[in-house]
């Protein structure tokens, strides 16, 4: 059986174990819905911004001498940022002069983005016609006091986002490992969060909890308080798209960021949620591809989906291309943590599996061994070889776009 990973700018083929060589129904393939784009993307955002689900319009909420903020992803997705960034400036033109705004990249504890990165971000036009500026989570002085929030976490952020007149989040809805999705006001915190504000929220508290986990919003301890630091400091607007496995826009939702983040989630729930029959010996994931597999903390985030389906004492197999290799981003020596080490998080997210094999370009055999991680240069070889240990009857589920998908046991 042959199957196409996404993994890297290029994706990888495996030829999976099937008939004649393993009895029949050895592996299944798991994907998320996939949907057409939107006809007219431009016309979707704009149609967003101007009939929001609740609210008034983007441009009746500005006026003139006013400074705005836009909080966006630090994670480039090449078609939907430029057209996200670009559909607001359009419809705040002649209100707002382009000098008075500022697109400030929620990193959250991540480094910031390069000048190549930012490029890719929003593309050469708009980058180089707007202020664009990665938000620090370690720079104090680049950060303002917002109080406690939530349930008890401290409050910072940006300084350039607290004191803009009109602040607007644009968001990419996908499933999420602890917060249960990205977009919306996650933009805010842990955003354009401190590294205190970042590390509570993600402290093991929160994410050891049962319902802290993709596709999970309300009840999720992470997302709750996520909401109520965004409640609380105040988001003028949201804007949010939900992407098809090609980064094109197949739905826009703009208002007030909550309810905005709301609908998208359920667009993004309604292609992710994918029912599988029990669970399995074996699970091939991903990273995602790229950008999401750009290095071994973002990739984590297909391995957790594994984690969902993978039998105790079962293999995940994870195929991410990590150019960028760990990296140090959440995980600086001395640094506190809310995981007492990269090791301490991975055993928390892969679980009840036996062991975790990835298959990683950028990834040096030190740096797995660091983390108790296998390496491979094989995905089809260590599937074969981890189907033969576990026997006669074993079965492979294969999530060729790794944490885009959400796997449940049908009951």
């Amino acid at each position: 059986m042959r199957v196409r990973l996404a993994y890297g700018t290029d994706g990888l083929v495996a030829d999976l174990p099937g008939p004649p060589e393993y009895p029949p129904g050895t592996t299944i393939v798991v994907t998320p819905e996939e949907r057409d784009p939107v006809p007219d993307p431009a016309a979707a955002l704009r149609a967003a911004l101007r009939r929001p689900l609740s609210g008034p319009p983007l441009r009746a909420l500005v006026r003139p001498g006013q400074t705005v903020a836009i909080a966006a992803s630090d994670v480039p997705r090449p078609r939907a940022h430029p057209l996200m960034i670009s559909a607001i400036l359009e419809e705040l033109e002649g209100v707002v002069r382009l000098p008075d705004v500022t697109v400030l990249l929620a990193t959250g504890a991540h480094r910031g983005a390069t000048t190549d990165e930012t490029l890719g971000l929003l593309g050469r036009h708009l980058a180089g016609s707007v202020r664009v500026v990665s938000h620090d989570a370690r720079d104090r002085a680049s950060l303002t006091w917002l109080g406690t929030h939530g349930d008890g976490v401290p409050v910072w952020l940006n300084s350039r986002w607290t004191g803009a007149d009109v602040r607007i989040t644009t968001g990419i809805v996908e499933p999420h490992a602890h917060a249960g999705f990205r977009g919306g006001p996650a933009l805010v915190a842990p955003g354009l969060a401190g590294l205190p504000t970042v590390l509570t929220l993600y402290d093991t508290r929160r994410t050891g909890h049962p319902k802290a986990r993709r596709g999970i919003t309300h009840g999720n301890p992470v997302h709750d308080d996520i909401r109520a630091i965004a409640e609380a400091t105040g988001v003028d607007f949201g804007l949010d798209v939900v992407l098809n496995r090609d980064h094109d826009v197949v739905g826009a939702f703009g208002g007030e960021t909550l309810v905005a983040h709301a609908a998208a989630t359920a667009a993004a729930r309604r292609l992710s949620l994918r029912p599988v029959p029990g669970l399995f010996d074996v699970v091939l994931t991903t990273g995602a591809g790229h950008p999401l597999d750009r290095n071994l903390c973002q990739s984590v985030e297909g391995m957790s989906t594994a984690a969902g389906v993978v039998k105790p004492g079962g293999v995940i197999i994870c195929a991410a291309a990590c150019p960028d290799g760990l990296p140090q981003d959440g995980f600086r020596p001395g640094e506190p943590s809310s995981a007492a080490s990269p090791r301490a998080a991975l055993a928390a997210v892969t679980g009840r599996a036996r062991r975790t094999v990835v298959h990683g370009a950028g990834l040096a055999a030190a740096d797995l061994a660091a983390v108790r991680l296998e390496g491979t240069d094989d995905v089809a070889a260590a599937v074969r070889v981890a189907l033969d240990e576990a026997g006669d009857g074993a079965r492979l589920c294969v999530l060729p776009e790794g944490p885009r998908t959400i796997p449940y046991v049908e009951a």
